[in-house]
């Protein structure tokens, strides 16, 4: 075969230079025809659209032809050509075509629909399918998006650990690091197991949040954000809950919870619409294919200020909606950390816009958030989204080294593990805030898929880590 160098599809269906001897490689898609002439759809997974191969049938081997099949990977070189009624503006004559990889009848995703939960179980082969195609492109822009609005804005990217011994918000869900052997533990009198032959020499855990040592990298490069994979060992099996995620958490010296809501707010438009422009064809396949309203819901988030809203305030509407007759599943009072229901129906029915929702019981929230005068609550925010209910949990941080302790103290934290954490409050101290949002979160909003699992690669999940 004769050699020319590679296309890739995206570039090729943009030229318009006909005529000219080009070579592209890809997947088969499709492959219709008559006996003269065969349609092959190719992709290669650099843009949800095809180039049409245009084959004379005459002009190839038979066996060769029989080994184009869905699924099998070619080597094809031809003459761009003008395309006739495609809906493209460019396709390809084959000249040669080479079998890089044959694919027999066995491979699962033959042309038709396929269900979500089906794509689950081979999710080694589901990337090559339309619509994950496009999510894990828009991954990728919004990956690349989040590292762009931080550097321009004067944040330096700062790598926190994976490996932790300090459990950030007290959840205690945390899976466990060892080398130890598990058949064979040596425990204290209490029962206890003794770490001091364990690598590290204490227990160790995979981290929830990079949030602590996020605020020791704030209180001394100013602004910081952290983007990496973090991790729960929750027992729950819904829609919007990963046992792996990726979480941004930026942290900034010097803001408080009003400068903590305005970054949040310019930070996930700015992400909203880098997909909107960078991933145009990606965002309106899966608007036709998934979600009618995709594009205007993105849209719509770019349109209007986000609602500030003070929890207090947030629970007398929702409080008024059950006395006017609406039913929720979960009760509705002042304390309650609110369940995605109540979430949704502020964003959704009431406010029909997204929500930042201020000011939660301290009850309710992590030790580390700073205090009200009121004494009840705290400079909490949740940004609150239609389809997700909270995307962004964030807060203005407790700067005063009493006050922390004490509530330590009170929550009964382990101070030998925050020993270094309230060091940050005892030299130098400065107000500061920051919020983690969950990557996947945004995804979901982004994509318009409905279940998170279908927008990281290899979902790791209560009783699946499969691939």
């Amino acid at each position: 075969m004769e050699k020319i160098s590679r296309t890739r599809i995206i570039d090729m269906l943009k030229r318009r230079d006909f005529g000219i001897s080009v070579n592209v490689k890809g997947w088969v898609r499709t492959r219709r025809g008559s006996k003269q002439v065969s349609f092959i759809a190719l992709n290669d997974g650099s843009t949800i659209n095809n180039i049409q191969i245009v084959v004379d049938l005459g002009n190839f081997d038979e066996e060769l032809l029989k080994l184009i099949t869905t699924g099998a990977c070619l080597s094809i070189n031809g003459t761009l050509a003008e395309s006739i009624g495609s809906g493209q503006a460019a396709e390809i004559h084959a000249t040669e075509i080479e079998i890089l990889g044959a694919c027999d009848n066995t491979y699962p995703l033959q042309k038709k629909g396929h269900t979500m939960e089906f794509l689950r179980e081979i999710a080694h082969l589901r990337p090559r399918t339309n619509t994950f195609g496009a999510v894990f492109r828009i991954r990728h822009n919004m990956a690349i998006a989040i590292h762009k609005y931080f550097h321009d804005h004067g944040f330096y990217y700062f790598h926190t650990p994976i490996i932790t011994a300090s459990d950030c918000e007290g959840a205690g869900q945390m899976f466990q690091v060892t080398t130890k052997n598990l058949y064979d533990l040596t425990k204290d009198e209490n029962g206890s197991i003794i770490y001091d032959d364990d690598f590290f020499g204490k227990q160790a855990s995979l981290t929830v949040s990079g949030q602590l040592e996020g605020e020791l990298a704030a209180t001394a490069l100013g602004a910081i954000y952290t983007f990496g994979p973090t991790f729960r060992a929750e027992n729950s099996n819904t829609p919007r809950h990963l046992a792996e995620f990726w979480m941004i958490e930026p942290e900034v010296a010097f803001n408080d919870i009003i400068d903590n809501m305005d970054l949040a707010e310019d930070f996930i438009k700015y992400c909203v619409k880098w997909a909107l422009d960078n991933c145009a064809d990606d965002v309106k396949f899966l608007n036709d294919m998934f979600d009618k309203g995709l594009i205007e819901r993105l849209q719509s988030v770019l349109d209007e200020d986000f609602v500030r809203l003070p929890y207090t305030e947030g629970i007398k509407i929702l409080e008024e909606a059950v006395a006017n007759g609406r039913k929720f599943e979960f009760p509705v009072y002042w304390g309650v950390d609110l369940a995605s229901e109540h979430e949704r129906f502020l964003v959704e029915e009431h406010f029909k816009r997204p929500v930042i929702l201020t000011d939660y019981p301290k009850e309710i929230k992590a030790f580390y958030m700073k205090q009200n005068e009121d004494g009840k609550t705290v400079r909490a925010m949740d940004v609150l989204f239609p389809k997700i209910g909270e995307i962004i949990g964030g807060s203005e941080r407790e700067s005063d080294y009493n006050k922390l302790v004490s509530r330590v103290e009170e929550l009964n934290i382990p101070m030998k593990d925050m020993w270094w954490y309230l060091d940050t409050r005892k030299y130098g101290t400065c107000p500061h805030s920051g919020f983690g949002l969950g990557f996947e979160r945004l995804l979901l909003f982004v994509t318009g898929m409905s279940n998170i699992r279908d927008v990281i690669p290899f979902p790791r999940t209560p009783k699946n880590a499969e691939f």
